[in-house]
């Protein structure tokens, strides 16, 4: 059983990442808003990234659309011009970005709760993928909107199997400590 408040715990620690990963700039305005189910998501593929520990399992499936606006987004946080980026650039800003969010989410979640959590690699996959979530009979599962610059650009879904009860808060997470990193590449 995950308790209301490691639920709430989950979605801080997913949004708040989602937050720093999903800029390009540092003028970039990202919001994230929970929505009720997955009946908004359009984009046609995802990138996947899992979360472990010895109690839990965390699904992180950021959506996207291969699109003009999605390109230009990953061009202009890479630096480089739209028509520069390859389909492989685009591909590897797409996971770079996935791992950026995970790393955050795991760096957070392991400062204050659980201090053995691994990552996977990313996966890209076709995006009707996830319409297996149900299968995984997921103790928590949410999805949000992610707009960059009042444009939404992405989704995202959050799942998480337990395999013991897990019950924590993220009150933590608003203190700052300059010596902890942003999310980069973090070596286990």
């Amino acid at each position: 059983m995950i308790s209301n408040s490691a639920k709430a715990g989950f979605d801080q620690l997913f949004t708040a990442a989602l937050k720093g990963a999903m800029v390009a700039t540092d003028e970039d305005r990202c919001d994230v808003a929970q929505m009720d189910n997955r009946a908004g998501v359009k984009e046609s593929q995802l990138v996947m990234l899992t979360s472990s520990s010895y109690v839990f399992r965390v699904f992180m499936m950021i959506y996207f659309e291969p699109n003009i606006q999605t390109r230009e987004h990953f061009a202009r946080r890479s630096r480089t011009a739209t028509t520069e980026l390859s389909d492989h650039s685009f591909m590897d800003a797409i996971c770079e970005t996935g791992n950026m969010c995970c790393g955050a989410f795991n760096r957070d979640l392991s400062r204050g709760v659980y201090p053995h959590v691994g990552l996977s690699t990313p996966n890209v996959l076709d995006a009707r993928c996830a319409e297996n979530l149900s299968m995984l009979k997921a103790g928590h599962v949410r999805h949000f909107q992610v707009d960059v610059n009042h444009i939404t650009l992405f989704h995202a879904s959050l799942c998480v199997c337990e395999y013991a009860d897990l019950d924590f808060s993220v009150d933590w997470l608003h203190t700052t400590d300059d010596s902890v990193s942003s999310g980069e590449l973090e070596l286990f």
